[in-house]
């Protein structure tokens, strides 16, 4: 029986969210520019998300957090499109099915937020990701959408919700 639980962030989160996240990017070799790296966010995730039609979950394990993932509107994006946002796992986390679970998690939030569709950038290398992202539904798409300013991530997907 997997002991891992899925939970809305709470403040206390913030400094355990952000170290694994620039782990998981430091381990994925991933540019800390124009990347979610360098996002100021990292060290407030709770406050970013504690917004209308945003939320942002972790996964704790044994009482460490080693997944994380969250939705919000799309920025700098005029429509009802949300993204999905700063979604990282810890290589413990891994294959024990929590991204499939998360991702439907994330998307089902989507939904009571009335989003119409959900996007998302990523680097071409992270396979694993797309397989994901693709069993979830996401489709390739040719340009990216709105301005995330993460320049250094050339692969954009979406998903009509």
């Amino acid at each position: 029986m997997d002991t891992a639980i899925i939970r809305e962030i709470e403040p206390e989160d913030n400094l355990e969210v952000a170290t694994v996240i620039r782990k998981v990017l430091i381990d994925l070799g991933v540019p800390k520019v124009g990347t979610a790296y360098a996002d100021e966010a990292l060290d407030h995730m709770y406050q970013n998300y504690d917004v209308p039609k945003a939320t942002y979950f972790v996964i704790e394990d044994k009482a460490r957090i080693i997944g994380c993932a969250g939705v919000a509107q799309l920025e700098h994006y005029i429509g009802n499109v949300c993204e999905l946002q700063k979604m990282y796992f810890l290589e413990e986390a891994r294959g024990r099915g929590l991204g499939a679970k998360m991702m439907q998690i994330c998307l089902d939030r989507a939904r009571q937020f009335g989003y119409e569709k959900c996007y998302l950038e990523t680097m071409p290398y992270m396979k694993a990701a797309q397989k994901l992202y693709l069993q979830s539904g996401f489709e390739y798409i040719d340009k990216p959408m709105g301005d995330t300013g993460h320049f250094s991530c050339p692969v954009w997907m979406l998903k009509q919700l």
